[in-house]
């Protein structure tokens, strides 16, 4: 009897121009996550860092400006006084270390962008700066989230971070901008006071889908319930516009970055894969065909990709979406 695979259902292999694409980072994770080892098992645990990746050019690159606190600073200007913008470089620069080069907290510089990053929690758990003193679930979410992969899962911290995720959601069971459920444009980020949010409102799928990223970083990321239901409720929104409108275009679905950065198909399904790995609905298997459709004869996948910071999107991207097809199977 010849078994099935994720693969099956693609037109073209995706995982061979993977391996010859002469990226060393891309092609050590598709190994370790794609290609069967004894047993049909992947050669290696998925979690199983590769530390021979953190001496590559482009870390070594990125880690030469990292300043002596931990941080990165801010390159751009800074229209808004209020905002930490260097909190914000700080998470941009965590994700490519994290996401593509698998740095942990046993290197030092990620355990002073730690010390950094966790400087900024206030008393109620959540990370302030990003948006001022305004309340962000998205960013907070964001950045315990690249920690728990860089190994900080069961720092105290974190775990108080999730806790105030909990205790953050609509009364619907999703997340939003507590700004936005004011009626308040971005002019609000300049304001001291911080502006309650409206829990009656419904939630935003922007934000729901960044906090969802977190859950599934965490340790044991099937154990909430309301990441669960939110889940559930995420991937029912696909294909439709924001509640809000920072994300109100029914396209921002089938625009994509990596490391992830807003809420799109792909990084939704990243993070229903595995809070909710069993999910399929009429909306998650109209997101798979359309990412099917979209493969290349080479073998990647395209779309409109963004933020191509090291011209190797379109290589990152397929290895995100053979992650997904692989943990949801058709």
């Amino acid at each position: 009897m010849v078994t099935m695979t994720w693969l099956d259902g693609l037109r073209f292999d995706p995982i061979a121009p993977l391996l010859s694409s002469g990226h060393p980072a891309v092609r050590s994770w598709a190994v370790r996550e794609l290609v069967a080892g004894p047993g049909g098992l992947p050669a290696a645990p998925a979690g199983a860092p590769d530390e021979a990746l953190w001496d590559l050019p482009v870390p070594r690159r990125i880690l030469r400006h990292q300043a002596a606190d931990g941080s990165w600073a801010y390159p751009g200007k800074r229209p808004r006084d209020r905002m930490d913008y260097d909190l914000l470089e700080t998470y941009r620069q965590l994700g490519f270390l994290v996401e593509m080069f698998g740095l942990t907290r046993r290197h030092r510089a990620i355990a002073a962008a730690a010390g950094y990053v966790l400087s900024h929690q206030s008393g109620l758990g959540d990370l302030r700066g990003i948006y001022g003193n305004q309340v962000s679930p998205n960013y907070t979410a964001a950045l315990i989230g690249l920690l728990c992969k860089a190994g900080y899962g069961d720092d105290p911290r974190v775990e108080r971070a999730f806790s105030w995720l909990e205790a953050s959601r609509q009364d619907d069971g999703g997340w939003a901008l507590p700004i936005r459920t004011r009626g308040r444009n971005l002019d609000a980020l300049d304001e001291p006071q911080t502006i309650p949010g409206d829990p009656a409102q419904p939630f935003s799928h922007l934000i729901t889908g960044v906090v969802l990223r977190a859950y599934s970083a965490h340790p044991a990321p099937g154990a909430s319930t309301s990441a669960q239901r939110a889940a559930e409720m995420l991937a029912a929104r696909f294909f439709e516009p924001d509640a809000y409108p920072d994300k109100g275009r029914v396209s921002d679905w089938t625009e994509f970055c990596f490391p992830f950065w807003m809420t799109d198909l792909v990084s939704a399904l990243d993070a229903i894969s595995i809070i909710r790995p069993g999910l399929r609905t009429e909306k998650t298997n109209q997101a798979r065909d359309w990412l099917s459709a979209h493969q290349e004869p080479s073998g990647l996948f395209t779309g409109h990709l963004l933020r191509d910071r090291f011209h190797d999107l379109q290589l990152w991207f397929s290895l995100a979406v053979c992650r997904v097809f692989a943990r949801m199977p058709s």
